[in-house]
């Protein structure tokens, strides 16, 4: 008896926030760009903090799934970190020199390949720290290096793509808020989001027994990488992940939710 009431309590609270999450869905900004501004990029960079290193680094899972779901594209990508760090906190401009990252490769046996790029990266994908949006001292902050950094990326050629993050496990009212302020600044400089924050709140409404977060409450677990994962090449790719067999390790039926996750909220945020 006791069991049933939990459960049915769980499905109670799912269906009244994904009922919450429909009334701010309504309610919030909504997106102008709907894409990267390039098909099928072949290159991308990851700008930001811990919250991209965890499990291994979030570009290497979406390189397992872009080299599953599209045989024979080939995609390069890099991610650069540093542990805290907000927006202000990197020099993007200095990531575009040449001749530096991307210059030269290991491939098997340590043979070192060293590349001519025409182009560093297609897409630079940013991130800003996980509560500087919203806090009182550096939301201005985040705006002024928003407009900054995208000018940059786009000065070397590239497009610029904001990364939502997702709230703290203990504070879900930052979803909203999180997607508010990134909706926002992308719209005032003409960039793509891709909302990772949005996927976390509809897996917790649908799954709350499916925990996406370690000890901390803020940082991901690697159900959660592999969410935002999903949620990237989702959104860069414009292709669904459902069904794809690379699961991080992870059950089949917890990987092929997550996929269902991402792939629900890129068509909700992005739809026209």
């Amino acid at each position: 008896m006791i069991r049933m009431h939990a459960a049915r309590l769980r499905a109670f609270l799912g269906i009244a926030f994904l009922s919450l999450a429909a009334l701010t869905a309504g309610a919030q900004t909504k997106p102008r760009v709907l894409d990267a501004g390039v098909v099928n990029p072949a290159s991308a960079i990851y700008i930001g903090n811990s919250f991209f290193y965890y499990n291994n680094s979030l570009h290497g899972h979406v390189g397992r799934l872009i080299a599953e779901g599209m045989p024979g594209h080939r995609h390069r990508a890099s991610s650069v970190t540093i542990s805290g760090s907000g927006f202000d906190w990197h020099d993007v401009d200095s990531y575009f020199r040449p001749n530096a990252i991307g210059g030269y490769s290991f491939g098997p046996n340590n043979v070192v390949s060293f590349n001519k790029l025409d182009k560093l990266f297609d897409v630079a994908i940013m991130m800003d720290c996980s509560q500087c949006p919203l806090h009182p001292q550096l939301k201005t902050v985040f705006k002024e290096y928003a407009k900054k950094h995208s000018d940059t990326v786009r000065k070397h050629g590239a497009k610029p793509a904001f990364f939502m993050s997702w709230a703290y496990q203990d504070a879900p009212e930052m979803t909203a808020q999180l997607a508010e302020a990134y909706t926002q600044a992308a719209n005032e400089n003409d960039v793509f989001v891709i909302p990772a924050g949005l996927a976390f709140a509809r897996s917790i409404a649908q799954k709350p027994d499916l925990n996406l977060y370690v000890a901390d409450k803020r940082h991901p677990s690697l159900a959660g990488t592999y969410l935002a994962a999903c949620t990237v090449y989702a959104s860069l790719f414009k292709k669904s992940p459902v069904g794809l067999a690379y699961n991080a390790g992870l059950s089949p039926e917890v990987a092929r939710h997550l996929q269902t996750v991402a792939w629900e909220t890129v068509q909700a945020y992005h739809q026209p």
